[in-house]
């Protein structure tokens, strides 16, 4: 059984996020109670409480032209790109955010396993974004092995790589 004490409801639902992905998709019926704290009610949850990525927050930085921004979205894949060997090794792919705005994935394959991307493959992420005029790169999308910076991943067809 799990002892929740006193958590902020932010952590309350991804603590619940997290437990429902390790256990399975649950039925509408699911419910979690928190019977230590009884100023809590029970909780529904259904898959569409967990929220989806939205672009929102990439387009802003766009526009402000901002950098070193950890964000999450989702969009479609429109371009493979020969692999970056110089130094370390990216997967580079361009993605569909918007009708105006693509990115440019930089994802580090010595980190992190390669994606078998194809063209028009739907995929959610989440990174760092780092400003240019056209339109942004994204990177840190796999763990940080020494954490030290927030962990990325790109998810595709169920799969999550990172």
């Amino acid at each position: 059984m799990i002892t929740i004490q006193v958590m902020s409801s932010r952590a309350c639902i991804l603590l619940l996020a997290l437990l429902l992905n390790a256990c399975g998709k649950p039925n509408s019926e699911d419910t979690v109670f928190a019977p230590q704290l009884p100023q809590l009610e029970k909780l529904a949850v259904n898959e569409s409480s967990i929220a989806e990525p939205d672009n929102a927050s990439i387009e802003s930085a766009y526009e402000r032209k901002q950098s070193n921004v950890q964000v999450s979205g989702s969009g479609k894949v429109v371009k493979l790109l020969a692999d970056d060997t110089q130094g370390t090794r990216h997967q580079k792919f361009l993605v569909r955010i918007n009708p105006q705005q693509t990115l440019l994935f930089a994802h580090n394959i010595d980190l992190a396993a390669k994606i078998p991307l194809q063209l028009g493959d739907e995929i959610t992420f989440s990174g760092e974004y780092v400003y240019n005029p056209k339109g942004g790169v994204m990177h840190w999308t796999h763990l940080d092995p020494h954490g030290d910076h927030p962990s990325g991943w790109v998810m595709l067809r169920g799969n999550k790589y990172q």
